[in-house]
């Protein structure tokens, strides 16, 4: 029961994620089609990272609140999770995604073809080396975060809901241009599958994935704290 607790937590709150990030996209362009300023970048940021900040306080002490293949792995990698548990994460994760793009293709009709639901998109003259490039530079330092404010022991208690979600705030900022600022392949997935756009979709796997990895592989090996052996007839 208590792993079927995390499974549901994990669906919820990738729902919460897609349906607020890409939903934020989606009013974006529904505000900006009637003549509306829109929410613009820097509004789509904050619903980004005020919705991860969000999610991580509400599920954050059931499930860690992963919300996120890249943490999953990330986590699988550094053996603080095993592969079992992991690909159900990651299934609950892609089944809420997927839900809330469904949800999104009913009330967003009309950014079905336009902005595809918010899903991920390159830039103009933007390469497919240069996307995954920014998502895997992007996702390494929100998984760096998680793993310093979430996962360490010795992080500050209570802060790592808001240190996170000012790191995915800032990731949309400066990759919006370049690759969406996504960080999250259930992030793309979603919209992708309700709007049927899968156009250079392996970018927002690559790079967040790879991203992520070298996040956690760096911090397991520099920054972790390694618990000592205690040697027989040491009482020190």
């Amino acid at each position: 029961m208590n792993a079927l607790k995390k499974y549901i937590a994990e669906f919820l709150g990738a729902f919460t994620l897609v349906f607020v990030a890409a939903g934020a996209v989606c009013a974006d362009y529904y505000l900006r089609k009637t003549g509306g300023q829109g929410l613009g970048l820097l509004g789509i940021a904050l619903a980004f990272g005020l919705a991860t900040a969000s999610v991580i306080y509400a599920i954050g002490y059931i499930s860690g609140a992963h919300v996120n293949p890249a943490v999953t792995i990330a986590c699988w990698v550094t053996k603080r999770m095993d592969p079992n548990t992991a690909i159900k994460y990651i299934i609950f994760q892609m089944l809420g995604a997927s839900v809330a793009g469904y949800i999104l293709k009913t009330l967003f009709p009309d950014a079905l073809f336009t902005v595809y639901l918010g899903s991920g998109a390159l830039g103009n003259g933007v390469t497919t080396m240069q996307g995954i490039i920014m998502e895997f530079i992007i996702s390494f330092l929100l998984v760096l975060t998680i793993f310093g404010t979430a996962i360490d022991k010795r992080a500050i208690k209570g802060f790592s809901g808001m240190a996170i979600g000012l790191v995915v705030l800032f990731g949309v900022l400066i990759g919006g241009a370049i690759s969406g600022g996504i960080m999250n392949p259930i992030r793309a997935f979603g919209p992708a599958l309700a709007s049927g756009q899968f156009t250079h979709h392996y970018i927002w796997w690559i790079g967040p994935i790879l991203g992520g990895i070298a996040a956690a592989l760096l911090y397991d090996n520099v920054f972790a704290e390694k618990e000592r052996p205690v040697r027989k007839g040491n009482k020190r």
